[in-house]
């Protein structure tokens, strides 16, 4: 075992690359994409693996911008669909896996054209991630409960959340809980994060990622190799922009139970425990995971637990 002082890593912190950020619009027109998209890119020539993220519920792609800059920085091409769009495009869960779905199968003959000159996608290597309800549909199609041509290699669950409490008419449809200890069926490396706060309620009501449905048994129903990490002081929405713009994000910023602390730390803690876990298993660079495992103080902000199972 190292001894803990010897272990540093550089994923909390900005990467070497530079990095443009840009939304794509949908439209009927030839190679378009089915969904709106915001991509944050390397522009530095080369070729680089692709992170699928699905957005939370009723959150814009955009608000994620810091977060995903800083996981691009690090060597990753981020495509971020808007799966549907309150309150005049709003969709179930299954109709949000399914535009998941539609979007992943348009990649292979589209995304390389909306990229930086000499910038080309690695599809041998892509990450899929996905915050709130869109953790859930990022499960639910690991789970291949959509058709997909691109075979997902990792998958990262922000704070998943199934529905409002564990009974199946409160379960956002398609129903992929089972409760019973390792039971998905998803053959590849897991990494769940999730908030202390999050299971908290908001003005009484009921909380934004309720016990029962969230990360805990996300987790629970994994197989190794699965990595839990759990932001002690933090809420379910702070790893978004510090001010969302509009209605919807004054809605992001007060409908859950926010940390007292500033977001950037904690948007640098989820966003190097992405970069540390993806480095692991795309890159053979384990050092950085390692490391987080072993001594989780060097995080940015306080990790009450970190649980992990290993092949």
């Amino acid at each position: 075992m190292e001894n803990k002082s010897t272990l540093v890593t550089d994923v909390f912190e900005e990467g070497k690359f530079w990095v443009a950020d840009f939304t794509v619009e949908t439209s009927y027109a030839p190679g378009k994409p089915p969904k709106s998209l915001f991509i944050v890119s390397p522009t530095l020539q080369g070729s680089y693996p692709v992170v699928l993220f699905l957005h939370g519920f009723c959150v814009v792609n955009s608000f994620y911008s810091s977060l995903l800059r800083h996981v691009s920085s690090h060597g990753y091409i981020v495509v971020a669909p808007q799966l549907y769009l309150p309150p005049n495009d709003m969709a179930n869960g299954s109709e949000e896996l399914e535009n998941a779905a539609t979007v992943t199968n348009w990649l292979p003959k589209g995304l390389q054209g909306l990229l930086p000159t000499n910038v080309q996608p690695d599809f041998t290597k892509i990450a899929l991630a996905g915050h709130s309800r869109g953790g859930k549909a990022a499960f639910a199609l690991a789970l291949g409960l959509a058709h997909t041509s691109l075979k997902f290699t990792l998958l990262i669950g922000l704070d998943p959340v199934a529905g409002f409490s564990k009974c199946k008419i409160c379960q956002t449809p398609p129903i992929i809980l089972t409760y019973f200890p390792r039971a998905f069926n998803i053959n590849m490396p897991v990494a769940v994060i999730g908030t202390g706060l999050g299971s908290e309620p908001r003005y009484l009501v009921l909380s934004c990622a309720p016990r029962g449905v969230n990360h805990d048994e996300f987790y629970e129903e994994c197989k190794p190799p699965r990595y839990h990490f759990v932001t002690t002081e933090y809420g379910h929405m702070d790893m978004l922009d510090d001010n969302p713009n509009g209605l919807l994000g004054m809605a992001a910023n007060c409908s859950c139970v926010n940390g007292k602390g500033p977001r950037e730390p904690m948007r640098k803690c989820v966003g190097g425990i992405m970069v540390a876990f993806i480095r692991a298993y795309f890159g053979g660079n384990r050092g950085d995971l390692k490391a987080i495992l072993l001594d989780p103080e060097i995080a940015p902000v306080k990790l009450d637990s970190v649980e992990f199972e290993e092949e």
